[in-house]
């Protein structure tokens, strides 16, 4: 949904600046005791999905997941999220991801039922334990895997269809549109009879630290870093900004202004004038008045890009 107009397009920023440099706070801690967790129980493990979204297939992947996860085990990586996603150059995308030495790479969108990637994730999950040495689990029958992935990929709706699909039974993980909605290393969860398969649910983990800011803002714009982490003021100008870069003017009828523009501030205050979105302020002589709501226009935008609203996106396209 790219919209080319004006006729002149005007100058808009080449490259994007961020004054705070210390990221830190946007990647919480606690993070590292699932990472434990899941250490702890890998010996139980057959297969390892990792679950990533589809618009970001390089950007934000946990190192930590090859190193102390994926190295040991065989491993799927899943890109869901392909009804938001511009998968147009899937095979550039798988190529360079089998480049960095990952073979298995299915997409999918776990919110369709008869999606094809979701048909592929047990046949491929059967032919790879089959064919690999299982060592301590050798006798045993059934297969175990665990889901991982950064926060807000998907992994816990993967498990509910997964269920759905080969057992006909109801959602056995949570789900929701927040970043960090499973919090520990559940019990194994029952998803196929025949072979009979086994998946953990873990929480979602994300490295100790992005250096890149970019890599950053891409994570917060598709919803894996809380939004009160980074600003929401910040992830709409950065969206603003990637917007603009690629020429799609979509968001300029969403928001119901009048023209593309790169200033961030000025977008927010017509959108919140349009939106009606006010908020009360101390003014500099002590009383009180109504002025435009920032930030909930900052949600507004934010939101429709979530919602695919200006249409199928590839953050890391120049990964291509």
């Amino acid at each position: 949904m790219t919209s080319k107009f004006p006729s002149v397009i005007p100058r808009f920023r080449e490259s994007y600046t961020f004054a705070n440099k210390d990221l830190s706070k946007w990647f919480p801690g606690h993070m590292h005791k699932g990472m434990k967790q899941m250490q702890r129980k890998l010996k139980m493990v057959d297969c390892i999905l990792e679950v990533h979204d589809a618009r970001i297939p390089f950007s934000g992947r946990n190192p930590n997941f090859y190193h102390l996860l994926t190295a040991v085990k065989p491993h799927i990586l899943v890109l869901n999220k392909v009804d938001l996603a511009d998968v147009t150059s899937q095979k550039q995308i798988e190529q360079s991801l089998k480049e960095q030495g990952i073979n298995k790479i299915i997409f999918t969108n776990c919110k369709d039922q008869k999606d094809r990637g979701l048909k592929k994730v047990l046949p491929t999950v059967t032919d790879l334990v089959t064919n690999t040495e299982r060592y301590n689990r050798v006798e045993s029958k059934e297969f175990h895997l665990m889901a991982i992935g950064v926060p807000n990929v998907g992994k816990s709706s993967l498990i509910n269809m997964l269920r759905h699909r080969h057992l006909k039974k109801g959602k056995a993980s949570r789900v929701g549109a927040l970043a960090g909605i499973t919090r520990s290393v559940l019990e194994r969860i029952k998803i196929s009879e025949d072979p009979p398969i086994y998946l953990l649910d873990t929480p979602g983990i994300l490295a100790p630290s992005v250096k890149n800011v970019e890599v950053g803002l891409r994570l917060a714009l598709c919803a894996t870093i809380k939004d009160h982490l980074v600003g929401e003021d910040v992830i709409a100008d950065y969206l603003l900004y990637w917007l603009n870069k690629h020429q799609n003017f979509s968001y300029v009828q969403y928001l119901g202004i009048d023209e593309p523009s790169d200033d961030i501030r000025l977008v927010l205050l017509k959108t919140a004038v349009n939106l009606g979105k006010t908020v009360k302020v101390l003014s500099s002589e002590g009383s009180w008045v109504q002025m435009p709501n920032l930030q909930a226009a900052s949600s507004h935008f934010i939101k429709g890009f979530r919602e695919g609203k200006f249409g199928k996106v590839l953050l890391d396209d120049e990964f291509l």
